[in-house]
């Protein structure tokens, strides 16, 4: 599988509000740090440094169980690769 391991029974796809993009994803939240477009924040920082703010974009859209992660997965690793099918 493309986003998820294989053998993944239970996960969640996700919609960035900033870039659009949909991923799917083994922790379960609410909201996700989008992994395109969103940075996870350094936390060492120097005294003089500011705290840099943690922006959580991408939105859980529905959770998936079963053999819609499957299924899913490969819906978007179609899309991404442009429907080349071969390398799955």
């Amino acid at each position: 599988m493309y986003y998820v391991p294989d053998g993944t029974t239970r996960c969640g796809y996700y919609e960035c509000a900033d870039c659009g993009t949909r991923f799917l994803d083994v922790r379960i939240a609410p909201t996700l740090v989008c992994p395109y477009c969103g940075e996870a924040p350094d936390l060492e920082i120097g005294p003089d440094d500011e705290m840099p703010e943690v922006r959580e974009s991408a939105k859980l859209v529905q959770m998936l169980e079963g053999e819609e992660v499957e299924q899913y997965d490969t819906l978007l690793s179609l899309a991404v690769t442009g429907g080349d099918y071969s390398w799955i």
